[in-house]
């Protein structure tokens, strides 16, 4: 029996092992549009799935932490979007997707401030980042379970300049969610290869 994948099914369907939360309608919808992959689509809901709990877990960390949630969950939903015009990026190393998605959703009505991540995810260093960037980038690491300790520090400060508690006591919170975010990690990247590259 052959499966027919579909963005819609991909991004929304129930999913059990591992259960991830669907994706945002507007991500889904632009993800349609433009007949994005199957891989990708299913990297994209693991990777928003893991940019939510950061920001569940941010928020209980650290509620004085102004985080605009709805954004990160976009662009999570949307941070590799310009791999749909580089498919050769899907499987392997390359930057070009980072710009081409930025200018993809901006073609799509959609706003510079949401349409940044794509160009954003890979730049955590970069002068004006916002906390919404660096978690959109952390999202992106951690659902994998692979662990990038400048980006992580940089979260950490962002955390203890709101909260006020010591950058030990940040970065041992900090570090116990994620390892517990990257536990799921095998699942993820197994549920992600079992949809094709291709449509």
């Amino acid at each position: 029996m052959t499966t027919v994948w579909t963005v819609r099914s991909i991004a929304s369907d129930d999913t059990s092992d591992p259960a991830l939360r669907p994706m945002p309608s507007e991500a889904v919808r632009l993800l349609d549009e433009i007949g994005a992959p199957p891989r990708l689509v299913a990297h994209l809901r693991a990777v928003h799935d893991v940019a939510a709990q950061l920001v569940e877990g941010v928020a209980r960390q650290c509620p004085r932490l102004p985080v605009d949630r709805e954004a990160v969950l976009f662009g999570a939903a949307t941070h590799d979007i310009g791999k749909t015009l580089h498919p050769d990026e899907l499987s392997g190393p390359g930057a070009r997707h980072e710009e081409a998605g930025r200018e993809l959703l901006l073609a799509h009505g959609v706003p510079a401030e949401r349409a940044r991540f794509a160009a954003t995810h890979a730049f955590w260093a970069a002068p004006g980042v916002t906390v919404e960037d660096l978690l959109v980038s952390l999202a992106d690491k951690v659902w994998k379970n692979k662990r990038v300790a400048d980006l992580e520090d940089r979260v950490v400060a962002e955390l203890a300049r709101a909260g006020g508690r010591p950058v030990w006591q940040e970065f041992l919170d900090l570090d116990e969610f994620l390892t517990a975010v990257g536990e799921g990690a095998d699942l993820r990247l197994a549920w992600q290869a079992a949809h094709p590259v291709h449509g």
